[in-house]
């Protein structure tokens, strides 16, 4: 796939080695998918991509038996599927997933150790640092799955979700906000397997369509490191939302722009499909919007 290159106003390859490699894509993926009956229509928000950042398949969560994805009816042609529901596709978790995999120029960077870490409003700083994230409000509720359960939900595991501003920055890696964390947290599911997290609407940067990362892990106690993840997946936002946003919130003209210079066609990650992954959002600029997404692993 085509490498992506950074905006001018991000360094988006500060503190990397190189560049990652292309996307080893899944083998093929998801087509004319339903969503899981009874299960509700609960679908993941994710938008604006960032320069250089989904250009290869996360290198340390290979596609093994504890792997994620959306819930839908029928069969999958990316993903593992069962009667009712698919796991979802594995992605690249990028250059900025402060997870402990990589550095951010001054060090390891993993935000999974920092106190406070555990939260469901992300929007703020924590341990010891201020500084909150503008943007328009979205509440993303995620429900997990599991495959070989009969998409039976799952309750107690733990999800770090993570994306950029509406300028299309990331948190610890991008110049002038590299001592911010906002924008990443960790929530555990609940009862119903339902993890919700308070955030903005992210920003579109050149080069990828709007998407938010996350990772899930075992357990809260689990998610302190990379190396425990059980999947890595992105979440895509529905076209007309993003359109509405970014034309008309304070903060996001750049993301026009760039929202208007790619698709989901020439998108190195979601080119080959997003039914899997794509929100299910609602809401205004001015009430703000809420956004679900049911996801599969095989736990």
């Amino acid at each position: 796939m085509r490498a992506i290159q950074p905006t001018p106003h991000e360094d988006h390859h500060e503190g990397l080695a190189q560049d990652l490699p292309a996307l080893l894509r899944l083998q093929q993926r998801r087509r004319a998918l339903g969503w899981l009956a009874g299960a509700g229509s609960l679908a993941l928000l994710g938008c604006g991509g960032g320069g250089g950042d989904e250009g290869s398949s996360s290198s340390s969560s290979s596609s093994s038996s504890s792997s994620s994805g959306s819930s839908s009816s029928g069969s999958s042609s990316g993903g593992t599927s069962t009667s009712s529901c698919s796991v979802i596709p594995e992605e690249t978790a990028g250059p900025y997933p402060g997870d402990g995999s990589n550095s951010n120029g001054s060090g390891v960077s993993n935000a999974l150790a920092l106190a406070g870490i555990v939260r469901s409003d992300i929007r703020s700083s924590v341990a010891g640092v201020s500084g909150t994230a503008e943007g328009v409000p979205l509440s993303l509720s995620i429900r997990l799955l599991n495959t070989n359960g009969s998409c039976a939900t799952l309750a107690g595991y733990a999800i770090y979700l993570w994306h950029c501003t509406r300028d299309g920055l990331y948190s610890l890696y991008s110049s002038g906000i590299t001592q911010q964390n906002y924008l990443r947290g960790v929530q555990e599911t609940n009862s119903e397997g339902i993890a919700t997290f308070t955030t903005i609407f992210p920003g579109c940067y050149a080069g990828r369509m709007p998407h938010m990362h996350f990772e899930i892990y075992r357990s809260l106690a689990s998610a302190s490191s990379y190396t425990s993840k059980l999947r890595t997946s992105q979440i895509a936002l529905p076209t007309e939302v993003c359109n509405t946003v970014y034309a008309g919130a304070t903060g996001y003209s750049e993301s026009a722009r760039n929202f208007g210079q790619i698709s989901f066609s020439s998108d190195n990650v979601f080119s080959d499909g997003v039914t899997l992954q794509m929100a299910s959002v609602s809401g205004s600029i001015a009430a703000g919007y809420t956004a679900s997404l049911n996801v599969a692993i095989a736990a």
